[in-house]
């Protein structure tokens, strides 16, 4: 009986200290996710006004511009991934990933080459253990992306696009992550990043929004070419803070989950150490009656 204690109370103190650790990153989360949505909702109005600049651009000035023409045959399209670099965050990493194949394997079954980008240690993981090729990798910080990291991005990805198909070029590109609902929601998503739809889900101006006039100065071609790469950094920015948003929530989430199942198991080590306790104090006064009767006896 001695020996199933010391069993149960080393269970215990073990999900205590795991409990401990959870607890922790539980309120790690809490805290950063909380500016994690401020920073998603104060990149909102550059995003809207800047859209707005180049939605009126494209819409006055009938500027074919190489990042809003569809390209008449499209044969190789490149995907950016957007995963987190650590786990212990639920289903977070691997729901990207599962939707990711799916767009991959449609765009295969397309006739479409498909050329990975990935953000997040897990993605470069997922393709390493497998061993498939990608074009170039990000990570080190999705918990807290820096504009600096999607200008650089969105250079890759804008290059590539411009780049000739014999040259290794992309005819489109495609951004897969995970857009940030509510603390309880979190959905992965695609979004088409060129060639540029420039008028796209909660950016678009309302029907009654009427643009304002613009003069280009010097031309509409030099503004489209000023702005349209800043739009493509913006709608990536957005999309990794949202990313950041998500994965804080789903580690919150996570980590809430599993300090409610430690306290459950020590709650029940408990209970079964009390248990053998008792059968060990009964089994001692067993005992002790035991040899008092025989002494009985035997006087």
């Amino acid at each position: 009986m001695g020996a199933q204690m010391r069993v149960y109370r080393q269970r215990i103190r073990s999900v205590q200290a795991t409990k401990k650790i959870t607890r922790a990153m539980e309120l790690i989360a809490a805290s950063r996710v909380v500016k994690a949505q401020q920073r998603v909702r104060e990149s909102s109005p550059y995003a809207r006004a800047l859209t707005r600049a180049v939605s009126a651009v494209a819409t006055f000035s009938n500027v074919d511009h190489p990042l809003t023409t569809e390209h008449e045959n499209v044969r190789r399209a490149a995907v950016l991934v957007v995963t987190s670099d650590r786990g212990l965050a639920g289903a977070y990493s691997s729901s990207v990933l599962k939707e990711s194949e799916r767009l991959i394997g449609d765009l295969r079954a397309d006739g479409k080459e498909v050329v990975p980008y990935l953000v997040g240690r897990k993605a470069v993981g997922f393709y390493k253990f497998r061993k498939r090729d990608y074009a170039d990798e990000w990570t080190g910080f999705t918990d807290q992306p820096t504009f600096d990291v999607a200008r650089e991005i969105g250079e890759a990805l804008v290059a590539a696009f411009n780049q000739d198909f014999a040259e290794g070029g992309v005819d489109e590109v495609h951004i897969v992550f995970t857009r940030f609902v509510n603390m309880v929601t979190q959905e992965p998503d695609v979004i088409r990043m060129l060639p540029l739809e420039v008028v796209e889900g909660e950016e678009a101006p309302a029907e009654d929004d009427v643009l304002p006039l613009y003069e280009f100065e010097p031309s509409a071609e030099q503004v489209l070419d000023a702005l349209l790469p800043k739009y493509v950094t913006a709608r990536i920015y957005n999309c990794l803070l949202q990313a950041a948003a998500s994965e804080l929530a789903s580690r919150q989430r996570a980590m809430k989950s599993a300090t409610d199942n430690a306290e459950e198991l020590i709650k029940k080590y408990t209970r079964l150490a009390n248990q053998a306790r008792q059968a060990e104090i009964t089994q001692e006064i067993s005992e002790i009656v035991g040899g008092s009767d025989a002494l009985a006896d035997a006087s």
